[in-house]
C-alpha cells in the first residue's frame, strides 16, 4: 500500500462499472487526494476495469483495487443490458465486501456511486460512513425525489401526447419544465428502468453523505433544495471532470496543450491549423446512439453545412470518413476536454450525457443539443434555457424525431457563424457558465470547501470510533 504517516483517512471508492460512472468518481478521488496528501483512496473496480484504466496517470496516493470478473464484460453489456445491470445489483457486493475486511488499512469512509442499490446496506453492516455519489445533474435527483408531487397534480404517469407540453413548476429547486424535457424513464418504454432508479434513490437517507459531481454554482437553486430536505450533508463537489490534468494555462486562457509535436495526436495538430472557433466538435456518446436513419441525415447535414469539424466516431469510422465529406477529421477517439478547451473549437455537438454537459461548462462552449434517453433530455433543456449555452437540434422531444438534413445543415451553419448575433450572445453567456466553474473548484471556491469538509468530517468520526474501542488486554 506504500508509506503513510499514521493516522490516515482512508477512503474506499467504489463507482459503477460504466464510463460515464467511473470517470466522474475518480476524478473526485484525485480532487480528494490532491488536497490532502495523507489521505489514501482504494480505488475498487473489476479486474477486467483494472486492465482498462491502470496506465492512466493518478497520484501515488490513489491505488487500485480489484473485485473478480462477477458481471459481464464491459465490451458485451449492450448485448443484454438489463442482465447487466441485474449482475452488477446483485453480484457485486460479496467480493466487495471480502475485499474490506482484506484491506490492510481500515476504512475511514466508503464513496460509492447511488446506483450500487447494495453499497449503503454493505457499509452500515460494517459501521463504515458511506457517501453516496450521484453522477447525473442534482435536477434529476430532485425530480425522483419528489414525484409523489407529480402523482399528486396528475403528471404522472405521463402520456406525452397528452400532456407533454404541460409545465412542472412546483419541484423544489427546478426550474419550470415542460413534462416532455424530464427524464425519459418517467414516460414510454423507458419507465421500466423507473422503479430502480426511484429506489437508489429511496436508499439514499440511509448514507452518511450525499454527493453530486455538479458544482453549487450551475446549479444552486436545486442543491439548496435538497440540503433542505435531508438530515444528512449534501455536497456538491463538482464539476467532477478532469481539469487537474489541464495546465494552469489551459484552465485559464483556453490555449493550446504543453508538449513536443511528436507527443501530439494527428487531431490535435490538426486543430492547430484551424482558425479559432470555426470548428465544431461532434460525440454522440460512448454508450446509446441514434438510428441507422438518422445518422445519415445527421452525416448529410454537416456535410451539406459546410462546416469544419472534428467527429469522434464509434464503430465504423472509415464508413463516416468516407460519407461525411472533406472539411474535418474523423476519430475513433479523443481526450475531449482538452479538445473542448481547444481555441480552435466553437462549438459541441453533443448528447448531453452528464458528464459532457460539465465539460462543455467548464470548457465555455457553446453546444448543439441532440439527446437520446434519460438524463440527457433534462440536461439539454438546461443547457439551453437555463444556462441559455446552446441550441436544440431536436426540437421537441415526443414529436418531430426525425431531423432531416436540411435542418442540420442549417442549424449546423448558423450555430458556427461568428457574426450571428444569436450566436455572440450564446458564446458569451458560455463564458460566464465556465466562469461559475471555475469560481467553484478556485480556493476557497464552494467545491474546494466541501471536499475539506468532508475529509474533516470523516477524519473525526474515524478519531471519534478509535476512542470508543475498548482497549485489548
Amino acid at each position: 500500500m506504500g508509506s503513510y504517516s499514521i493516522p490516515v483517512c482512508h477512503v474506499v471508492a467504489m463507482p459503477y462499472p460504466g464510463r460515464g460512472h467511473v470517470n466522474p468518481m475518480m476524478n473526485l478521488c484525485i480532487m480528494l487526494a490532491t488536497r490532502k496528501p495523507d489521505i489514501l483512496v482504494s480505488f475498487v473496480v473489476t479486474e477486467e476495469w483494472e486492465g482498462l484504466i491502470k496506465s492512466e496517470a493518478r497520484p501515488d496516493n490513489v491505488q487500485l483495487a480489484t473485485i473478480p470478473n462477477v458481471i459481464p464484460s464491459e465490451f458485451e453489456r449492450a448485448k443484454d443490458f438489463p442482465a447487466f445491470m441485474n449482475a452488477v445489483s446483485t453480484k457485486m457486493e460479496a467480493p466487495f465486501a471480502e475485499l474490506l475486511d482484506r484491506l490492510d488499512l481500515p476504512p475511514t469512509a466508503i464513496i460509492a456511486d447511488t446506483k450500487l442499490v447494495w453499497s449503503i446496506g454493505c457499509a452500515n453492516k460494517k459501521n463504515i460512513p458511506i457517501a453516496s455519489l450521484w453522477p447525473m445533474s442534482a435536477t434529476v435527483y430532485s425530480v425522483l425525489y419528489h414525484l409523489d408531487m407529480m402523482k399528486e397534480r396528475g403528471h404522472f404517469p405521463v402520456e406525452l401526447s397528452e400532456i407533454g407540453d404541460e409545465v412542472v413548476d412546483y419541484i423544489p429547486g427546478m426550474a419550470p419544465t415542460q413534462i416532455r424535457d424530464l427524464p425519459t424513464v418517467l414516460y414510454g418504454q423507458d419507465v421500466r428502468l423507473l422503479e430502480r432508479a426511484l429506489n437508489t434513490v429511496n436508499l439514499v437517507s440511509n448514507a452518511q453523505y450525499l454527493m453530486f459531481t455538479t458544482a453549487y454554482e450551475i446549479e444552486p437553486e436545486v442543491i439548496d433544495a435538497l440540503q433542505a430536505k435531508y438530515d444528512i450533508p449534501v455536497y456538491a463537489v463538482g464539476p467532477s471532470v478532469p481539469f487537474f490534468k489541464l495546465s494552469e494555462e489551459y484552465v485559464t486562457n483556453r490555449s493550446v496543450a504543453n508538449g513536443h509535436a511528436e507527443d501530439i495526436p494527428e487531431y490535435f495538430q490538426w486543430l492547430d491549423s484551424q482558425e479559432p472557433g470555426s470548428v465544431l466538435y461532434i460525440s454522440q456518446g460512448s454508450f446509446l446512439s441514434v438510428s441507422p436513419t438518422q445518422m445519415d441525415e445527421i452525416v448529410a447535414g454537416i456535410r451539406e453545412s459546410g462546416i469544419k469539424y472534428l467527429w469522434v466516431a464509434r464503430g465504423d469510422v472509415s464508413q463516416l470518413k468516407s460519407n461525411a465529406g472533406d472539411n474535418g477529421m474523423v476519430v475513433p477517439w479523443v481526450d475531449q476536454l482538452r479538445v473542448l478547451c481547444h481555441p480552435a473549437v466553437g462549438g459541441f455537438w453533443s448528447h448531453c450525457g452528464w458528464n459532457s454537459s460539465l465539460e462543455s461548462a467548464f470548457s465555455g462552449l457553446p453546444v448543439l443539443t441532440y439527446p437520446i434517453f434519460w438524463d440527457q433530455v433534462p440536461n439539454s433543456k438546461k443547457i439551453v434555457e437555463e444556462w441559455k449555452t446552446g441550441w436544440r437540434v431536436r426540437r421537441k422531444i415526443g414529436h418531430e424525431d426525425f431531423v432531416s438534413r436540411e435542418v442540420i445543415a442549417d442549424i449546423a451553419k448558423r450555430f458556427m457563424d461568428p457574426d450571428n448575433e444569436e450566436v455572440k450572445k450564446t458564446r458569451e453567456r458560455a463564458k460566464e457558465v465556465r466562469a461559475s466553474c471555475l469560481k467553484a473548484i478556485s480556493k476557497g471556491g464552494s467545491t474546494e470547501k466541501n471536499l475539506y469538509a468532508f475529509i474533516e468530517d470523516i477524519t473525526a468520526k474515524a478519531q471519534k470510533k478509535s476512542l470508543e474501542k475498548p482497549l485489548s488486554n
